[in-house]
C-alpha cells in the first residue's frame, strides 16, 4: 500500500469542515470551543500560538515554491523610496533628499535592467532557476520584479504587511506573491534558495539585510556567494568598511565577502564567472 492509498483513506479536511455546517445549532456547538483548531483564528492568533504561526510562514511559501519547481534564486535588496527616472520621487522630506533619489533613480535603472538579464537565464533553465525575488515593494524592488516581466520570466515578492507598503507592485507573478507577519522568517526565504545578492542603496532595511547576509557567510552558517554592492561610491560613503577591519572588528578577508559594481552587466558577469555560464 502507498503512502498516498493510507491518506486516501483517512477522512478529509474539506469533509470534516463540511460536516460541521451541518450540525445542528446548539448551545455547544455555537462555543468556540466546538470550533476546529484550525479553523479557530482566535486561537490561532492567541501569543501561545506564535511558534506555530513561524512554522506555518516557514512552511506555506516553502510548499508553494517546491510545488512551482523553483530551485534557485537571484535575490534584489535595495531601497523602496528610490524612483524610476523621471519620476517625482514621493518620500522625500526636503529638497536635498529631493534630488538626492533623482540622483540615485539610476539605480532603478540598474535593478531592473539587472533582473531583465538575470531572467534571461531563468527562461533558458525553464524558469525554475536564477529566478529573481524581491521584497515585493515599490523602488528598487519593483524594478527587480519589472525587470523579470520585462524578460517574460516569473519572478518572486516576499511582501511584509507595512503601513508604508500596503500592496505589492504589480509585476510580481500573482503565484509567486507572499505575504509574511515575521521579517525574521521572510529574511530566511530570501536566503534559503540564492545563488547570488544583489544590493543597491536603500536604507536601515537594506542595511539589515546586507549585514545579515555577510554575517551569514563570515560565520560559515550559508556557502559563499556573490555578494554585488551596486553603486561603489554610495556604499563607501554611507559605510567605512575598511576601518571595521583596521579596528580589527571584522578580518581583512571579510573585505573580500562583497564586490562593488556599477552596472547591470559588470554584475551579471561575477555571476556568471561564479557558476561557469
Amino acid at each position: 500500500m502507498t503512502d498516498n492509498e493510507r491518506h486516501s483513506r483517512l477522512r478529509s479536511v474539506e469533509a470534516d469542515i463540511a460536516k460541521v455546517k451541518e450540525i445542528e445549532s446548539t448551545e455547544q456547538t455555537r462555543s468556540p470551543a466546538y470550533t476546529l483548531a484550525f479553523q479557530d483564528t482566535d486561537f490561532l492568533r492567541r501569543d501561545d500560538m506564535r511558534p506555530v504561526r513561524l512554522q506555518l510562514e516557514l512552511l506555506k511559501p516553502e510548499t508553494m515554491l517546491n510545488e512551482a519547481g523553483i530551485e534557485s534564486t537571484v535575490v534584489l535588496f535595495g531601497g523602496a523610496r528610490l524612483p524610476e527616472p523621471g519620476v517625482e520621487p514621493w518620500s522625500f522630506r526636503n529638497e536635498q533628499q529631493r534630488e538626492s533619489l533623482k540622483k540615485n533613480s539610476k539605480y532603478y535603472a540598474e535593478a531592473r535592467a539587472f533582473a531583465e538579464r538575470v531572467s534571461r537565464e531563468c527562461l533558458a533553465r525553464d524558469g525554475k532557476e536564477y529566478v529573481v525575488v524581491t521584497g515585493g515593494g515599490p523602488g528598487v524592488m519593483e524594478a527587480g520584479n519589472r525587470g523579470a516581466a520585462d524578460a517574460g520570466a516569473p519572478s518572486i515578492g516576499l511582501n511584509i504587511v507595512l503601513r508604508q507598503e500596503p500592496v505589492p507592485n504589480e509585476y510580481i507573478t500573482p503565484e509567486l506573491c507572499f505575504n509574511f507577519h515575521y521579517f525574521a522568517i521572510r529574511k530566511m526565504h530570501f536566503l534559503m534558495r540564492a545563488k547570488a545578492i544583489a544590493v543597491f542603496p536603500g536604507g536601515f532595511g537594506t542595511m539589515d539585510e546586507l549585514f545579515e547576509t555577510l554575517t551569514l557567510i563570515q560565520t560559515e552558517r550559508m556557502e559563499r556567494m556573490p555578494i554585488l554592492l551596486f553603486g561603489e561610491a554610495f556604499w563607501r560613503r554611507i559605510i567605512n568598511f575598511e576601518a571595521l577591519a583596521e579596528e580589527g572588528t571584522i578580518a581583512p578577508e571579510d573585505l573580500d565577502l562583497f564586490r562593488f559594481v556599477e552596472t547591470a552587466e559588470e554584475g551579471w558577469a561575477i555571476i556568471a564567472e561564479a557558476y561557469g555560464l
